[in-house]
């Protein structure tokens, strides 16, 4: 197994871990003073993440203010979003709806970034819609604000990653790191302090034991993707609804019925083969960049690769 898909297991594992420690606030903490310290804890792995070359001052210099900003923005609603969903609904609803970002992932590179998706990845996509609806099952049972937050915590995570894949080749890595925990920082400080409470000591320890796996799990998770193809870091993420179904039951006595587990299966089945159909397509393609440098391409080539006649 490759190195980069052990360091993706332990990242995901990781992330679900310091959701599980979220959700065990329940209305305890209002989701701006969890979000808050989470940020803040979360830097403090997250800071020696800095490449090599790039200043921490130099996070202000920007090619892209505008993007940049609005991924911030994005960012902060999608962690405010979520972090409603785990203290209100359970925890496997809440990723079968938040792993629905593909779905507007797609759709927004086909608006914004004029992408070409064919009709096997629209099926898929769909398959996973039809996964989470039998996971969810509106209009059968009554729907929660977690449910419609962890909904729109996909669309804001969308738009945080169809930003991110316009800005990432030009911005520095300090600036796509420093800028959106900046935002996390103030505008949770901001809102929570009209209903402030001050955490009791195991609280205070709950919230830097999740904020420090939120980042190290960051860290993780760029070591994965500097050591597997994205095409094997990427499937690695449905180790997450393993996590919610055992911790979820663990912990909190949630357990999806038979209905829910045939759609958190579909969720991944489809998740999975939108991966492996974006593996296969880059394998192919790389071998056939190798064939066409490889191949001779005049007269002369062939009479270099094949040497003189006789």
């Amino acid at each position: 197994m490759p190195v980069g898909v052990i360091y993706a297991v332990v990242a995901y594992s990781v992330y679900s871990c310091g959701d599980a420690i979220i959700k065990g606030f329940g209305q305890d903490l209002s989701v701006f003073e969890i979000g808050f310290f989470i940020a803040v804890f979360g830097l403090i792995p997250a800071a020696f993440a800095k490449p090599k070359g790039e200043r921490w001052r130099d996070s202000f210099r920007l090619k892209h203010p505008f993007l940049v900003h609005l991924r911030s923005f994005t960012g902060v609603a999608s962690a405010i979003l979520v972090t409603v969903s785990f203290t209100t609904i359970p925890f496997a609803e809440t990723y079968s709806l938040v792993f629905m970002m593909p779905l507007f992932i797609t759709v927004m590179s086909v608006l914004f970034l004029k992408e070409k998706v064919d009709a096997i990845r629209w099926a898929m996509l769909a398959l996973g819609f039809l996964g989470v609806m039998l996971v969810v099952r509106p209009g059968f049972r009554e729907l929660e604000l977690g449910h419609l937050t962890a909904l729109l915590c996909a669309v804001f995570g969308a738009s945080t990653t169809t930003i991110l894949r316009v800005i990432a080749p030009t911005e520095k890595r300090v600036s796509l790191i420093v800028l959106p925990a900046l935002y996390v920082i103030i505008i949770n400080a901001v809102l929570m302090a009209p209903s402030f409470i001050m955490p009791t000591a195991q609280q205070f320890g709950l919230l830097a034991a999740s904020g420090s796996m939120v980042g190290m799990g960051h860290i993780l998770l760029i070591a994965a993707t500097r050591n597997a193809p994205a095409s094997q870091v990427a499937p690695i993420q449905y180790v997450q609804i393993v996590w919610a179904i055992g911790l979820g039951a663990f912990f909190y006595f949630e357990y999806p019925d038979f209905v829910a587990y045939i759609g958190l299966a579909v969720v991944v089945l489809s998740g999975l083969v939108n991966v492996f159909i974006d593996g296969a397509r880059t394998r192919i393609a790389g071998r056939f960049a190798e064939y066409r440098a490889r191949r001779p391409s005049s007269p002369t080539d062939i009479t270099e690769v094949q040497g003189p006649e006789i």
